[in-house]
């Protein structure tokens, strides 16, 4: 078998349909000392108590988890590295991977999306592993996302690196948006898809897809 071969990324995010932002220089550091000191300012305008031993800490493990955790995909320096390997087996069935655990933030009230990313794609020369699957999914769920847009990125992403448009994705979501505030709607989920090559073209590889895909009753957020 040959080395892994690495992806080169640099252009792949031109690729992309972007998330809307703003040329930003700061430091991971001075992004996180300029969210703990408005955080600590929206605290205090809700009327909390800093000074108590439970809130005291809490803009700054606020700031920590936004720019370390739940948002460290808007950096794309932190793509995670990519590597392909030959197909050697020469498989020319369709992967398929369900159930992969997407946990994003939904930009328009910054309040989780949790749900389920299906992917599936046929592999020419070269496949990826299962692993790095999952890694995109996660990279593209955590920055403020709407799952129409987090849907997309992921296929794009998934077909530059792979080099092929065999590739189809589906997301199933909870918004908590949706199941905590206004409508207080506890039960529904909202699925989301992009389907190229193969799996639009044809209607048994398309068919396969879909029906390995769990019920949305049946996914356990």
């Amino acid at each position: 078998m040959k080395d892994p071969t690495i992806i080169p990324l640099k252009n792949m995010f031109y690729k992309i349909t972007p998330t809307p932002m703003v040329e930003n220089n700061l430091t991971d550091a001075e992004k996180k000392e300029v969210i703990e000191g408005h955080f600590a300012s929206i605290m205090k305008t809700l009327g909390l108590d800093l000074t108590d031993d439970s809130l005291k800490d809490t803009p700054k493990r606020v700031a920590k988890m936004f720019v370390e955790e739940i948002f460290y995909g808007l950096d794309e320096k932190k793509f995670p590295k990519m590597t392909v390997v030959e197909n050697k087996f020469n498989y020319d069935h369709p992967l398929i991977e369900t159930n992969i655990v997407t946990n994003s933030c939904c930009e328009h009230h910054f309040v989780p999306i949790l749900g389920r990313t299906h992917i599936a794609y046929k592999p020419g020369d070269k496949v990826i592993g299962l692993s790095k699957l999952n890694r995109i999914v996660d990279y593209f769920a955590r920055r403020p996302q709407v799952q129409e847009r987090l849907t997309m990125q992921i296929h794009e992403a998934l077909c530059f690196i792979l080099h092929t448009d065999d590739v189809a994705v589906v997301i199933d979501g909870m918004h908590s948006c949706v199941k905590t505030r206004g409508i207080k709607d506890a039960t529904s989920m909202t699925r989301t898809s992009k389907l190229s090559g193969i799996f639009f073209q044809d209607t048994i590889f398309r068919q396969e897809f879909m029906s390995s895909i769990p019920r949305t009753n049946e996914i356990h957020i």
